[in-house]
C-alpha cells in the first residue's frame, strides 16, 4: 500500500485543476503545468484536494500511485510558490556573472564557460559566489543546476568547485612525505 498516494493534494487559493482524461492541468499565478498519468491511476478534483487512486491491486498500479500523486503535488507546489535552487562556487578566481541570457562561469578553464539559460529558469547572481535558479518546473530546475555542477564538481582534495548550498564535500587528505 502506498502511504504516500493515500493523502490528498491539497490547492492553495488561487489555484485551480482542471482534468481531461489522463491528464492534469494545473494553472496558478505562476503559470500552468500539466502531467499525464498512466491508465493504471484514476486521477479526481474534490472540493479544494486532488485525490489519486489506484485502478487495481497489480505491483505497477500500486507504483504509479504514489508517483502519480508526487508529480501533481510537484505541479501545485510550482504554480503557487516555484522551486529554487543555489549553488555556491568555491575556489581562488572562480566567479559567475549574467550576460544577457547567458550565464558566464570563470572556473579555473583558460576559457570563459557561457552557459545558455532555458526558457522557464531565471537565474540571478547575487554575489560573483552564488548562483540562484527559480523556476516553476522542479526537474528542469534540477537538470539546469547538474548542467551548471557539471563543469567543475567539488574534488575532495581542496573542495574547489561548484556545489549546491550546505552541499557536504567529503574531504581527503593529501600526499605525506
Amino acid at each position: 500500500m502506498s502511504r504516500i498516494g493515500k493523502k490528498p493534494v491539497p490547492m492553495p487559493s488561487g489555484v485551480t485543476a482542471s482534468i481531461s482524461g489522463q491528464t492534469v492541468e494545473v494553472k496558478g499565478p505562476k503559470g500552468t503545468r500539466s502531467f499525464t498519468a498512466t491508465d493504471d491511476v484514476t486521477i479526481a478534483v474534490d472540493d479544494g484536494h486532488i485525490t489519486v487512486t489506484p485502478r487495481g491491486s497489480s505491483k505497477r498500479a500500486r507504483q504509479q500511485w504514489g508517483m502519480s500523486r508526487s508529480m501533481v503535488e510537484n505541479l501545485v507546489i510550482g504554480v503557487s510558490n516555484g522551486f529554487k535552487r543555489e549553488l555556491e562556487i568555491q575556489g581562488v578566481g572562480y566567479r559567475a556573472a549574467l550576460q544577457g541570457k547567458s550565464l558566464r562561469l570563470n572556473l579555473g578553464y583558460s576559457h570563459d564557460v557561457d552557459f545558455p539559460i532555458p526558457d522557464g529558469v531565471t537565474v540571478t547572481v547575487a554575489k560573483p559566489t552564488e548562483i540562484v535558479l527559480e523556476g516553476i518546473d522542479q526537474q528542469l530546475l534540477g537538470q539546469v543546476a547538474a548542467n551548471i555542477r557539471e563543469w567543475r564538481k567539488p574534488e575532495p582534495y581542496k573542495g574547489k568547485g561548484i556545489r549546491h548550498k550546505g552541499e557536504f564535500i567529503f574531504r581527503k587528505e593529501g600526499k605525506k612525505k
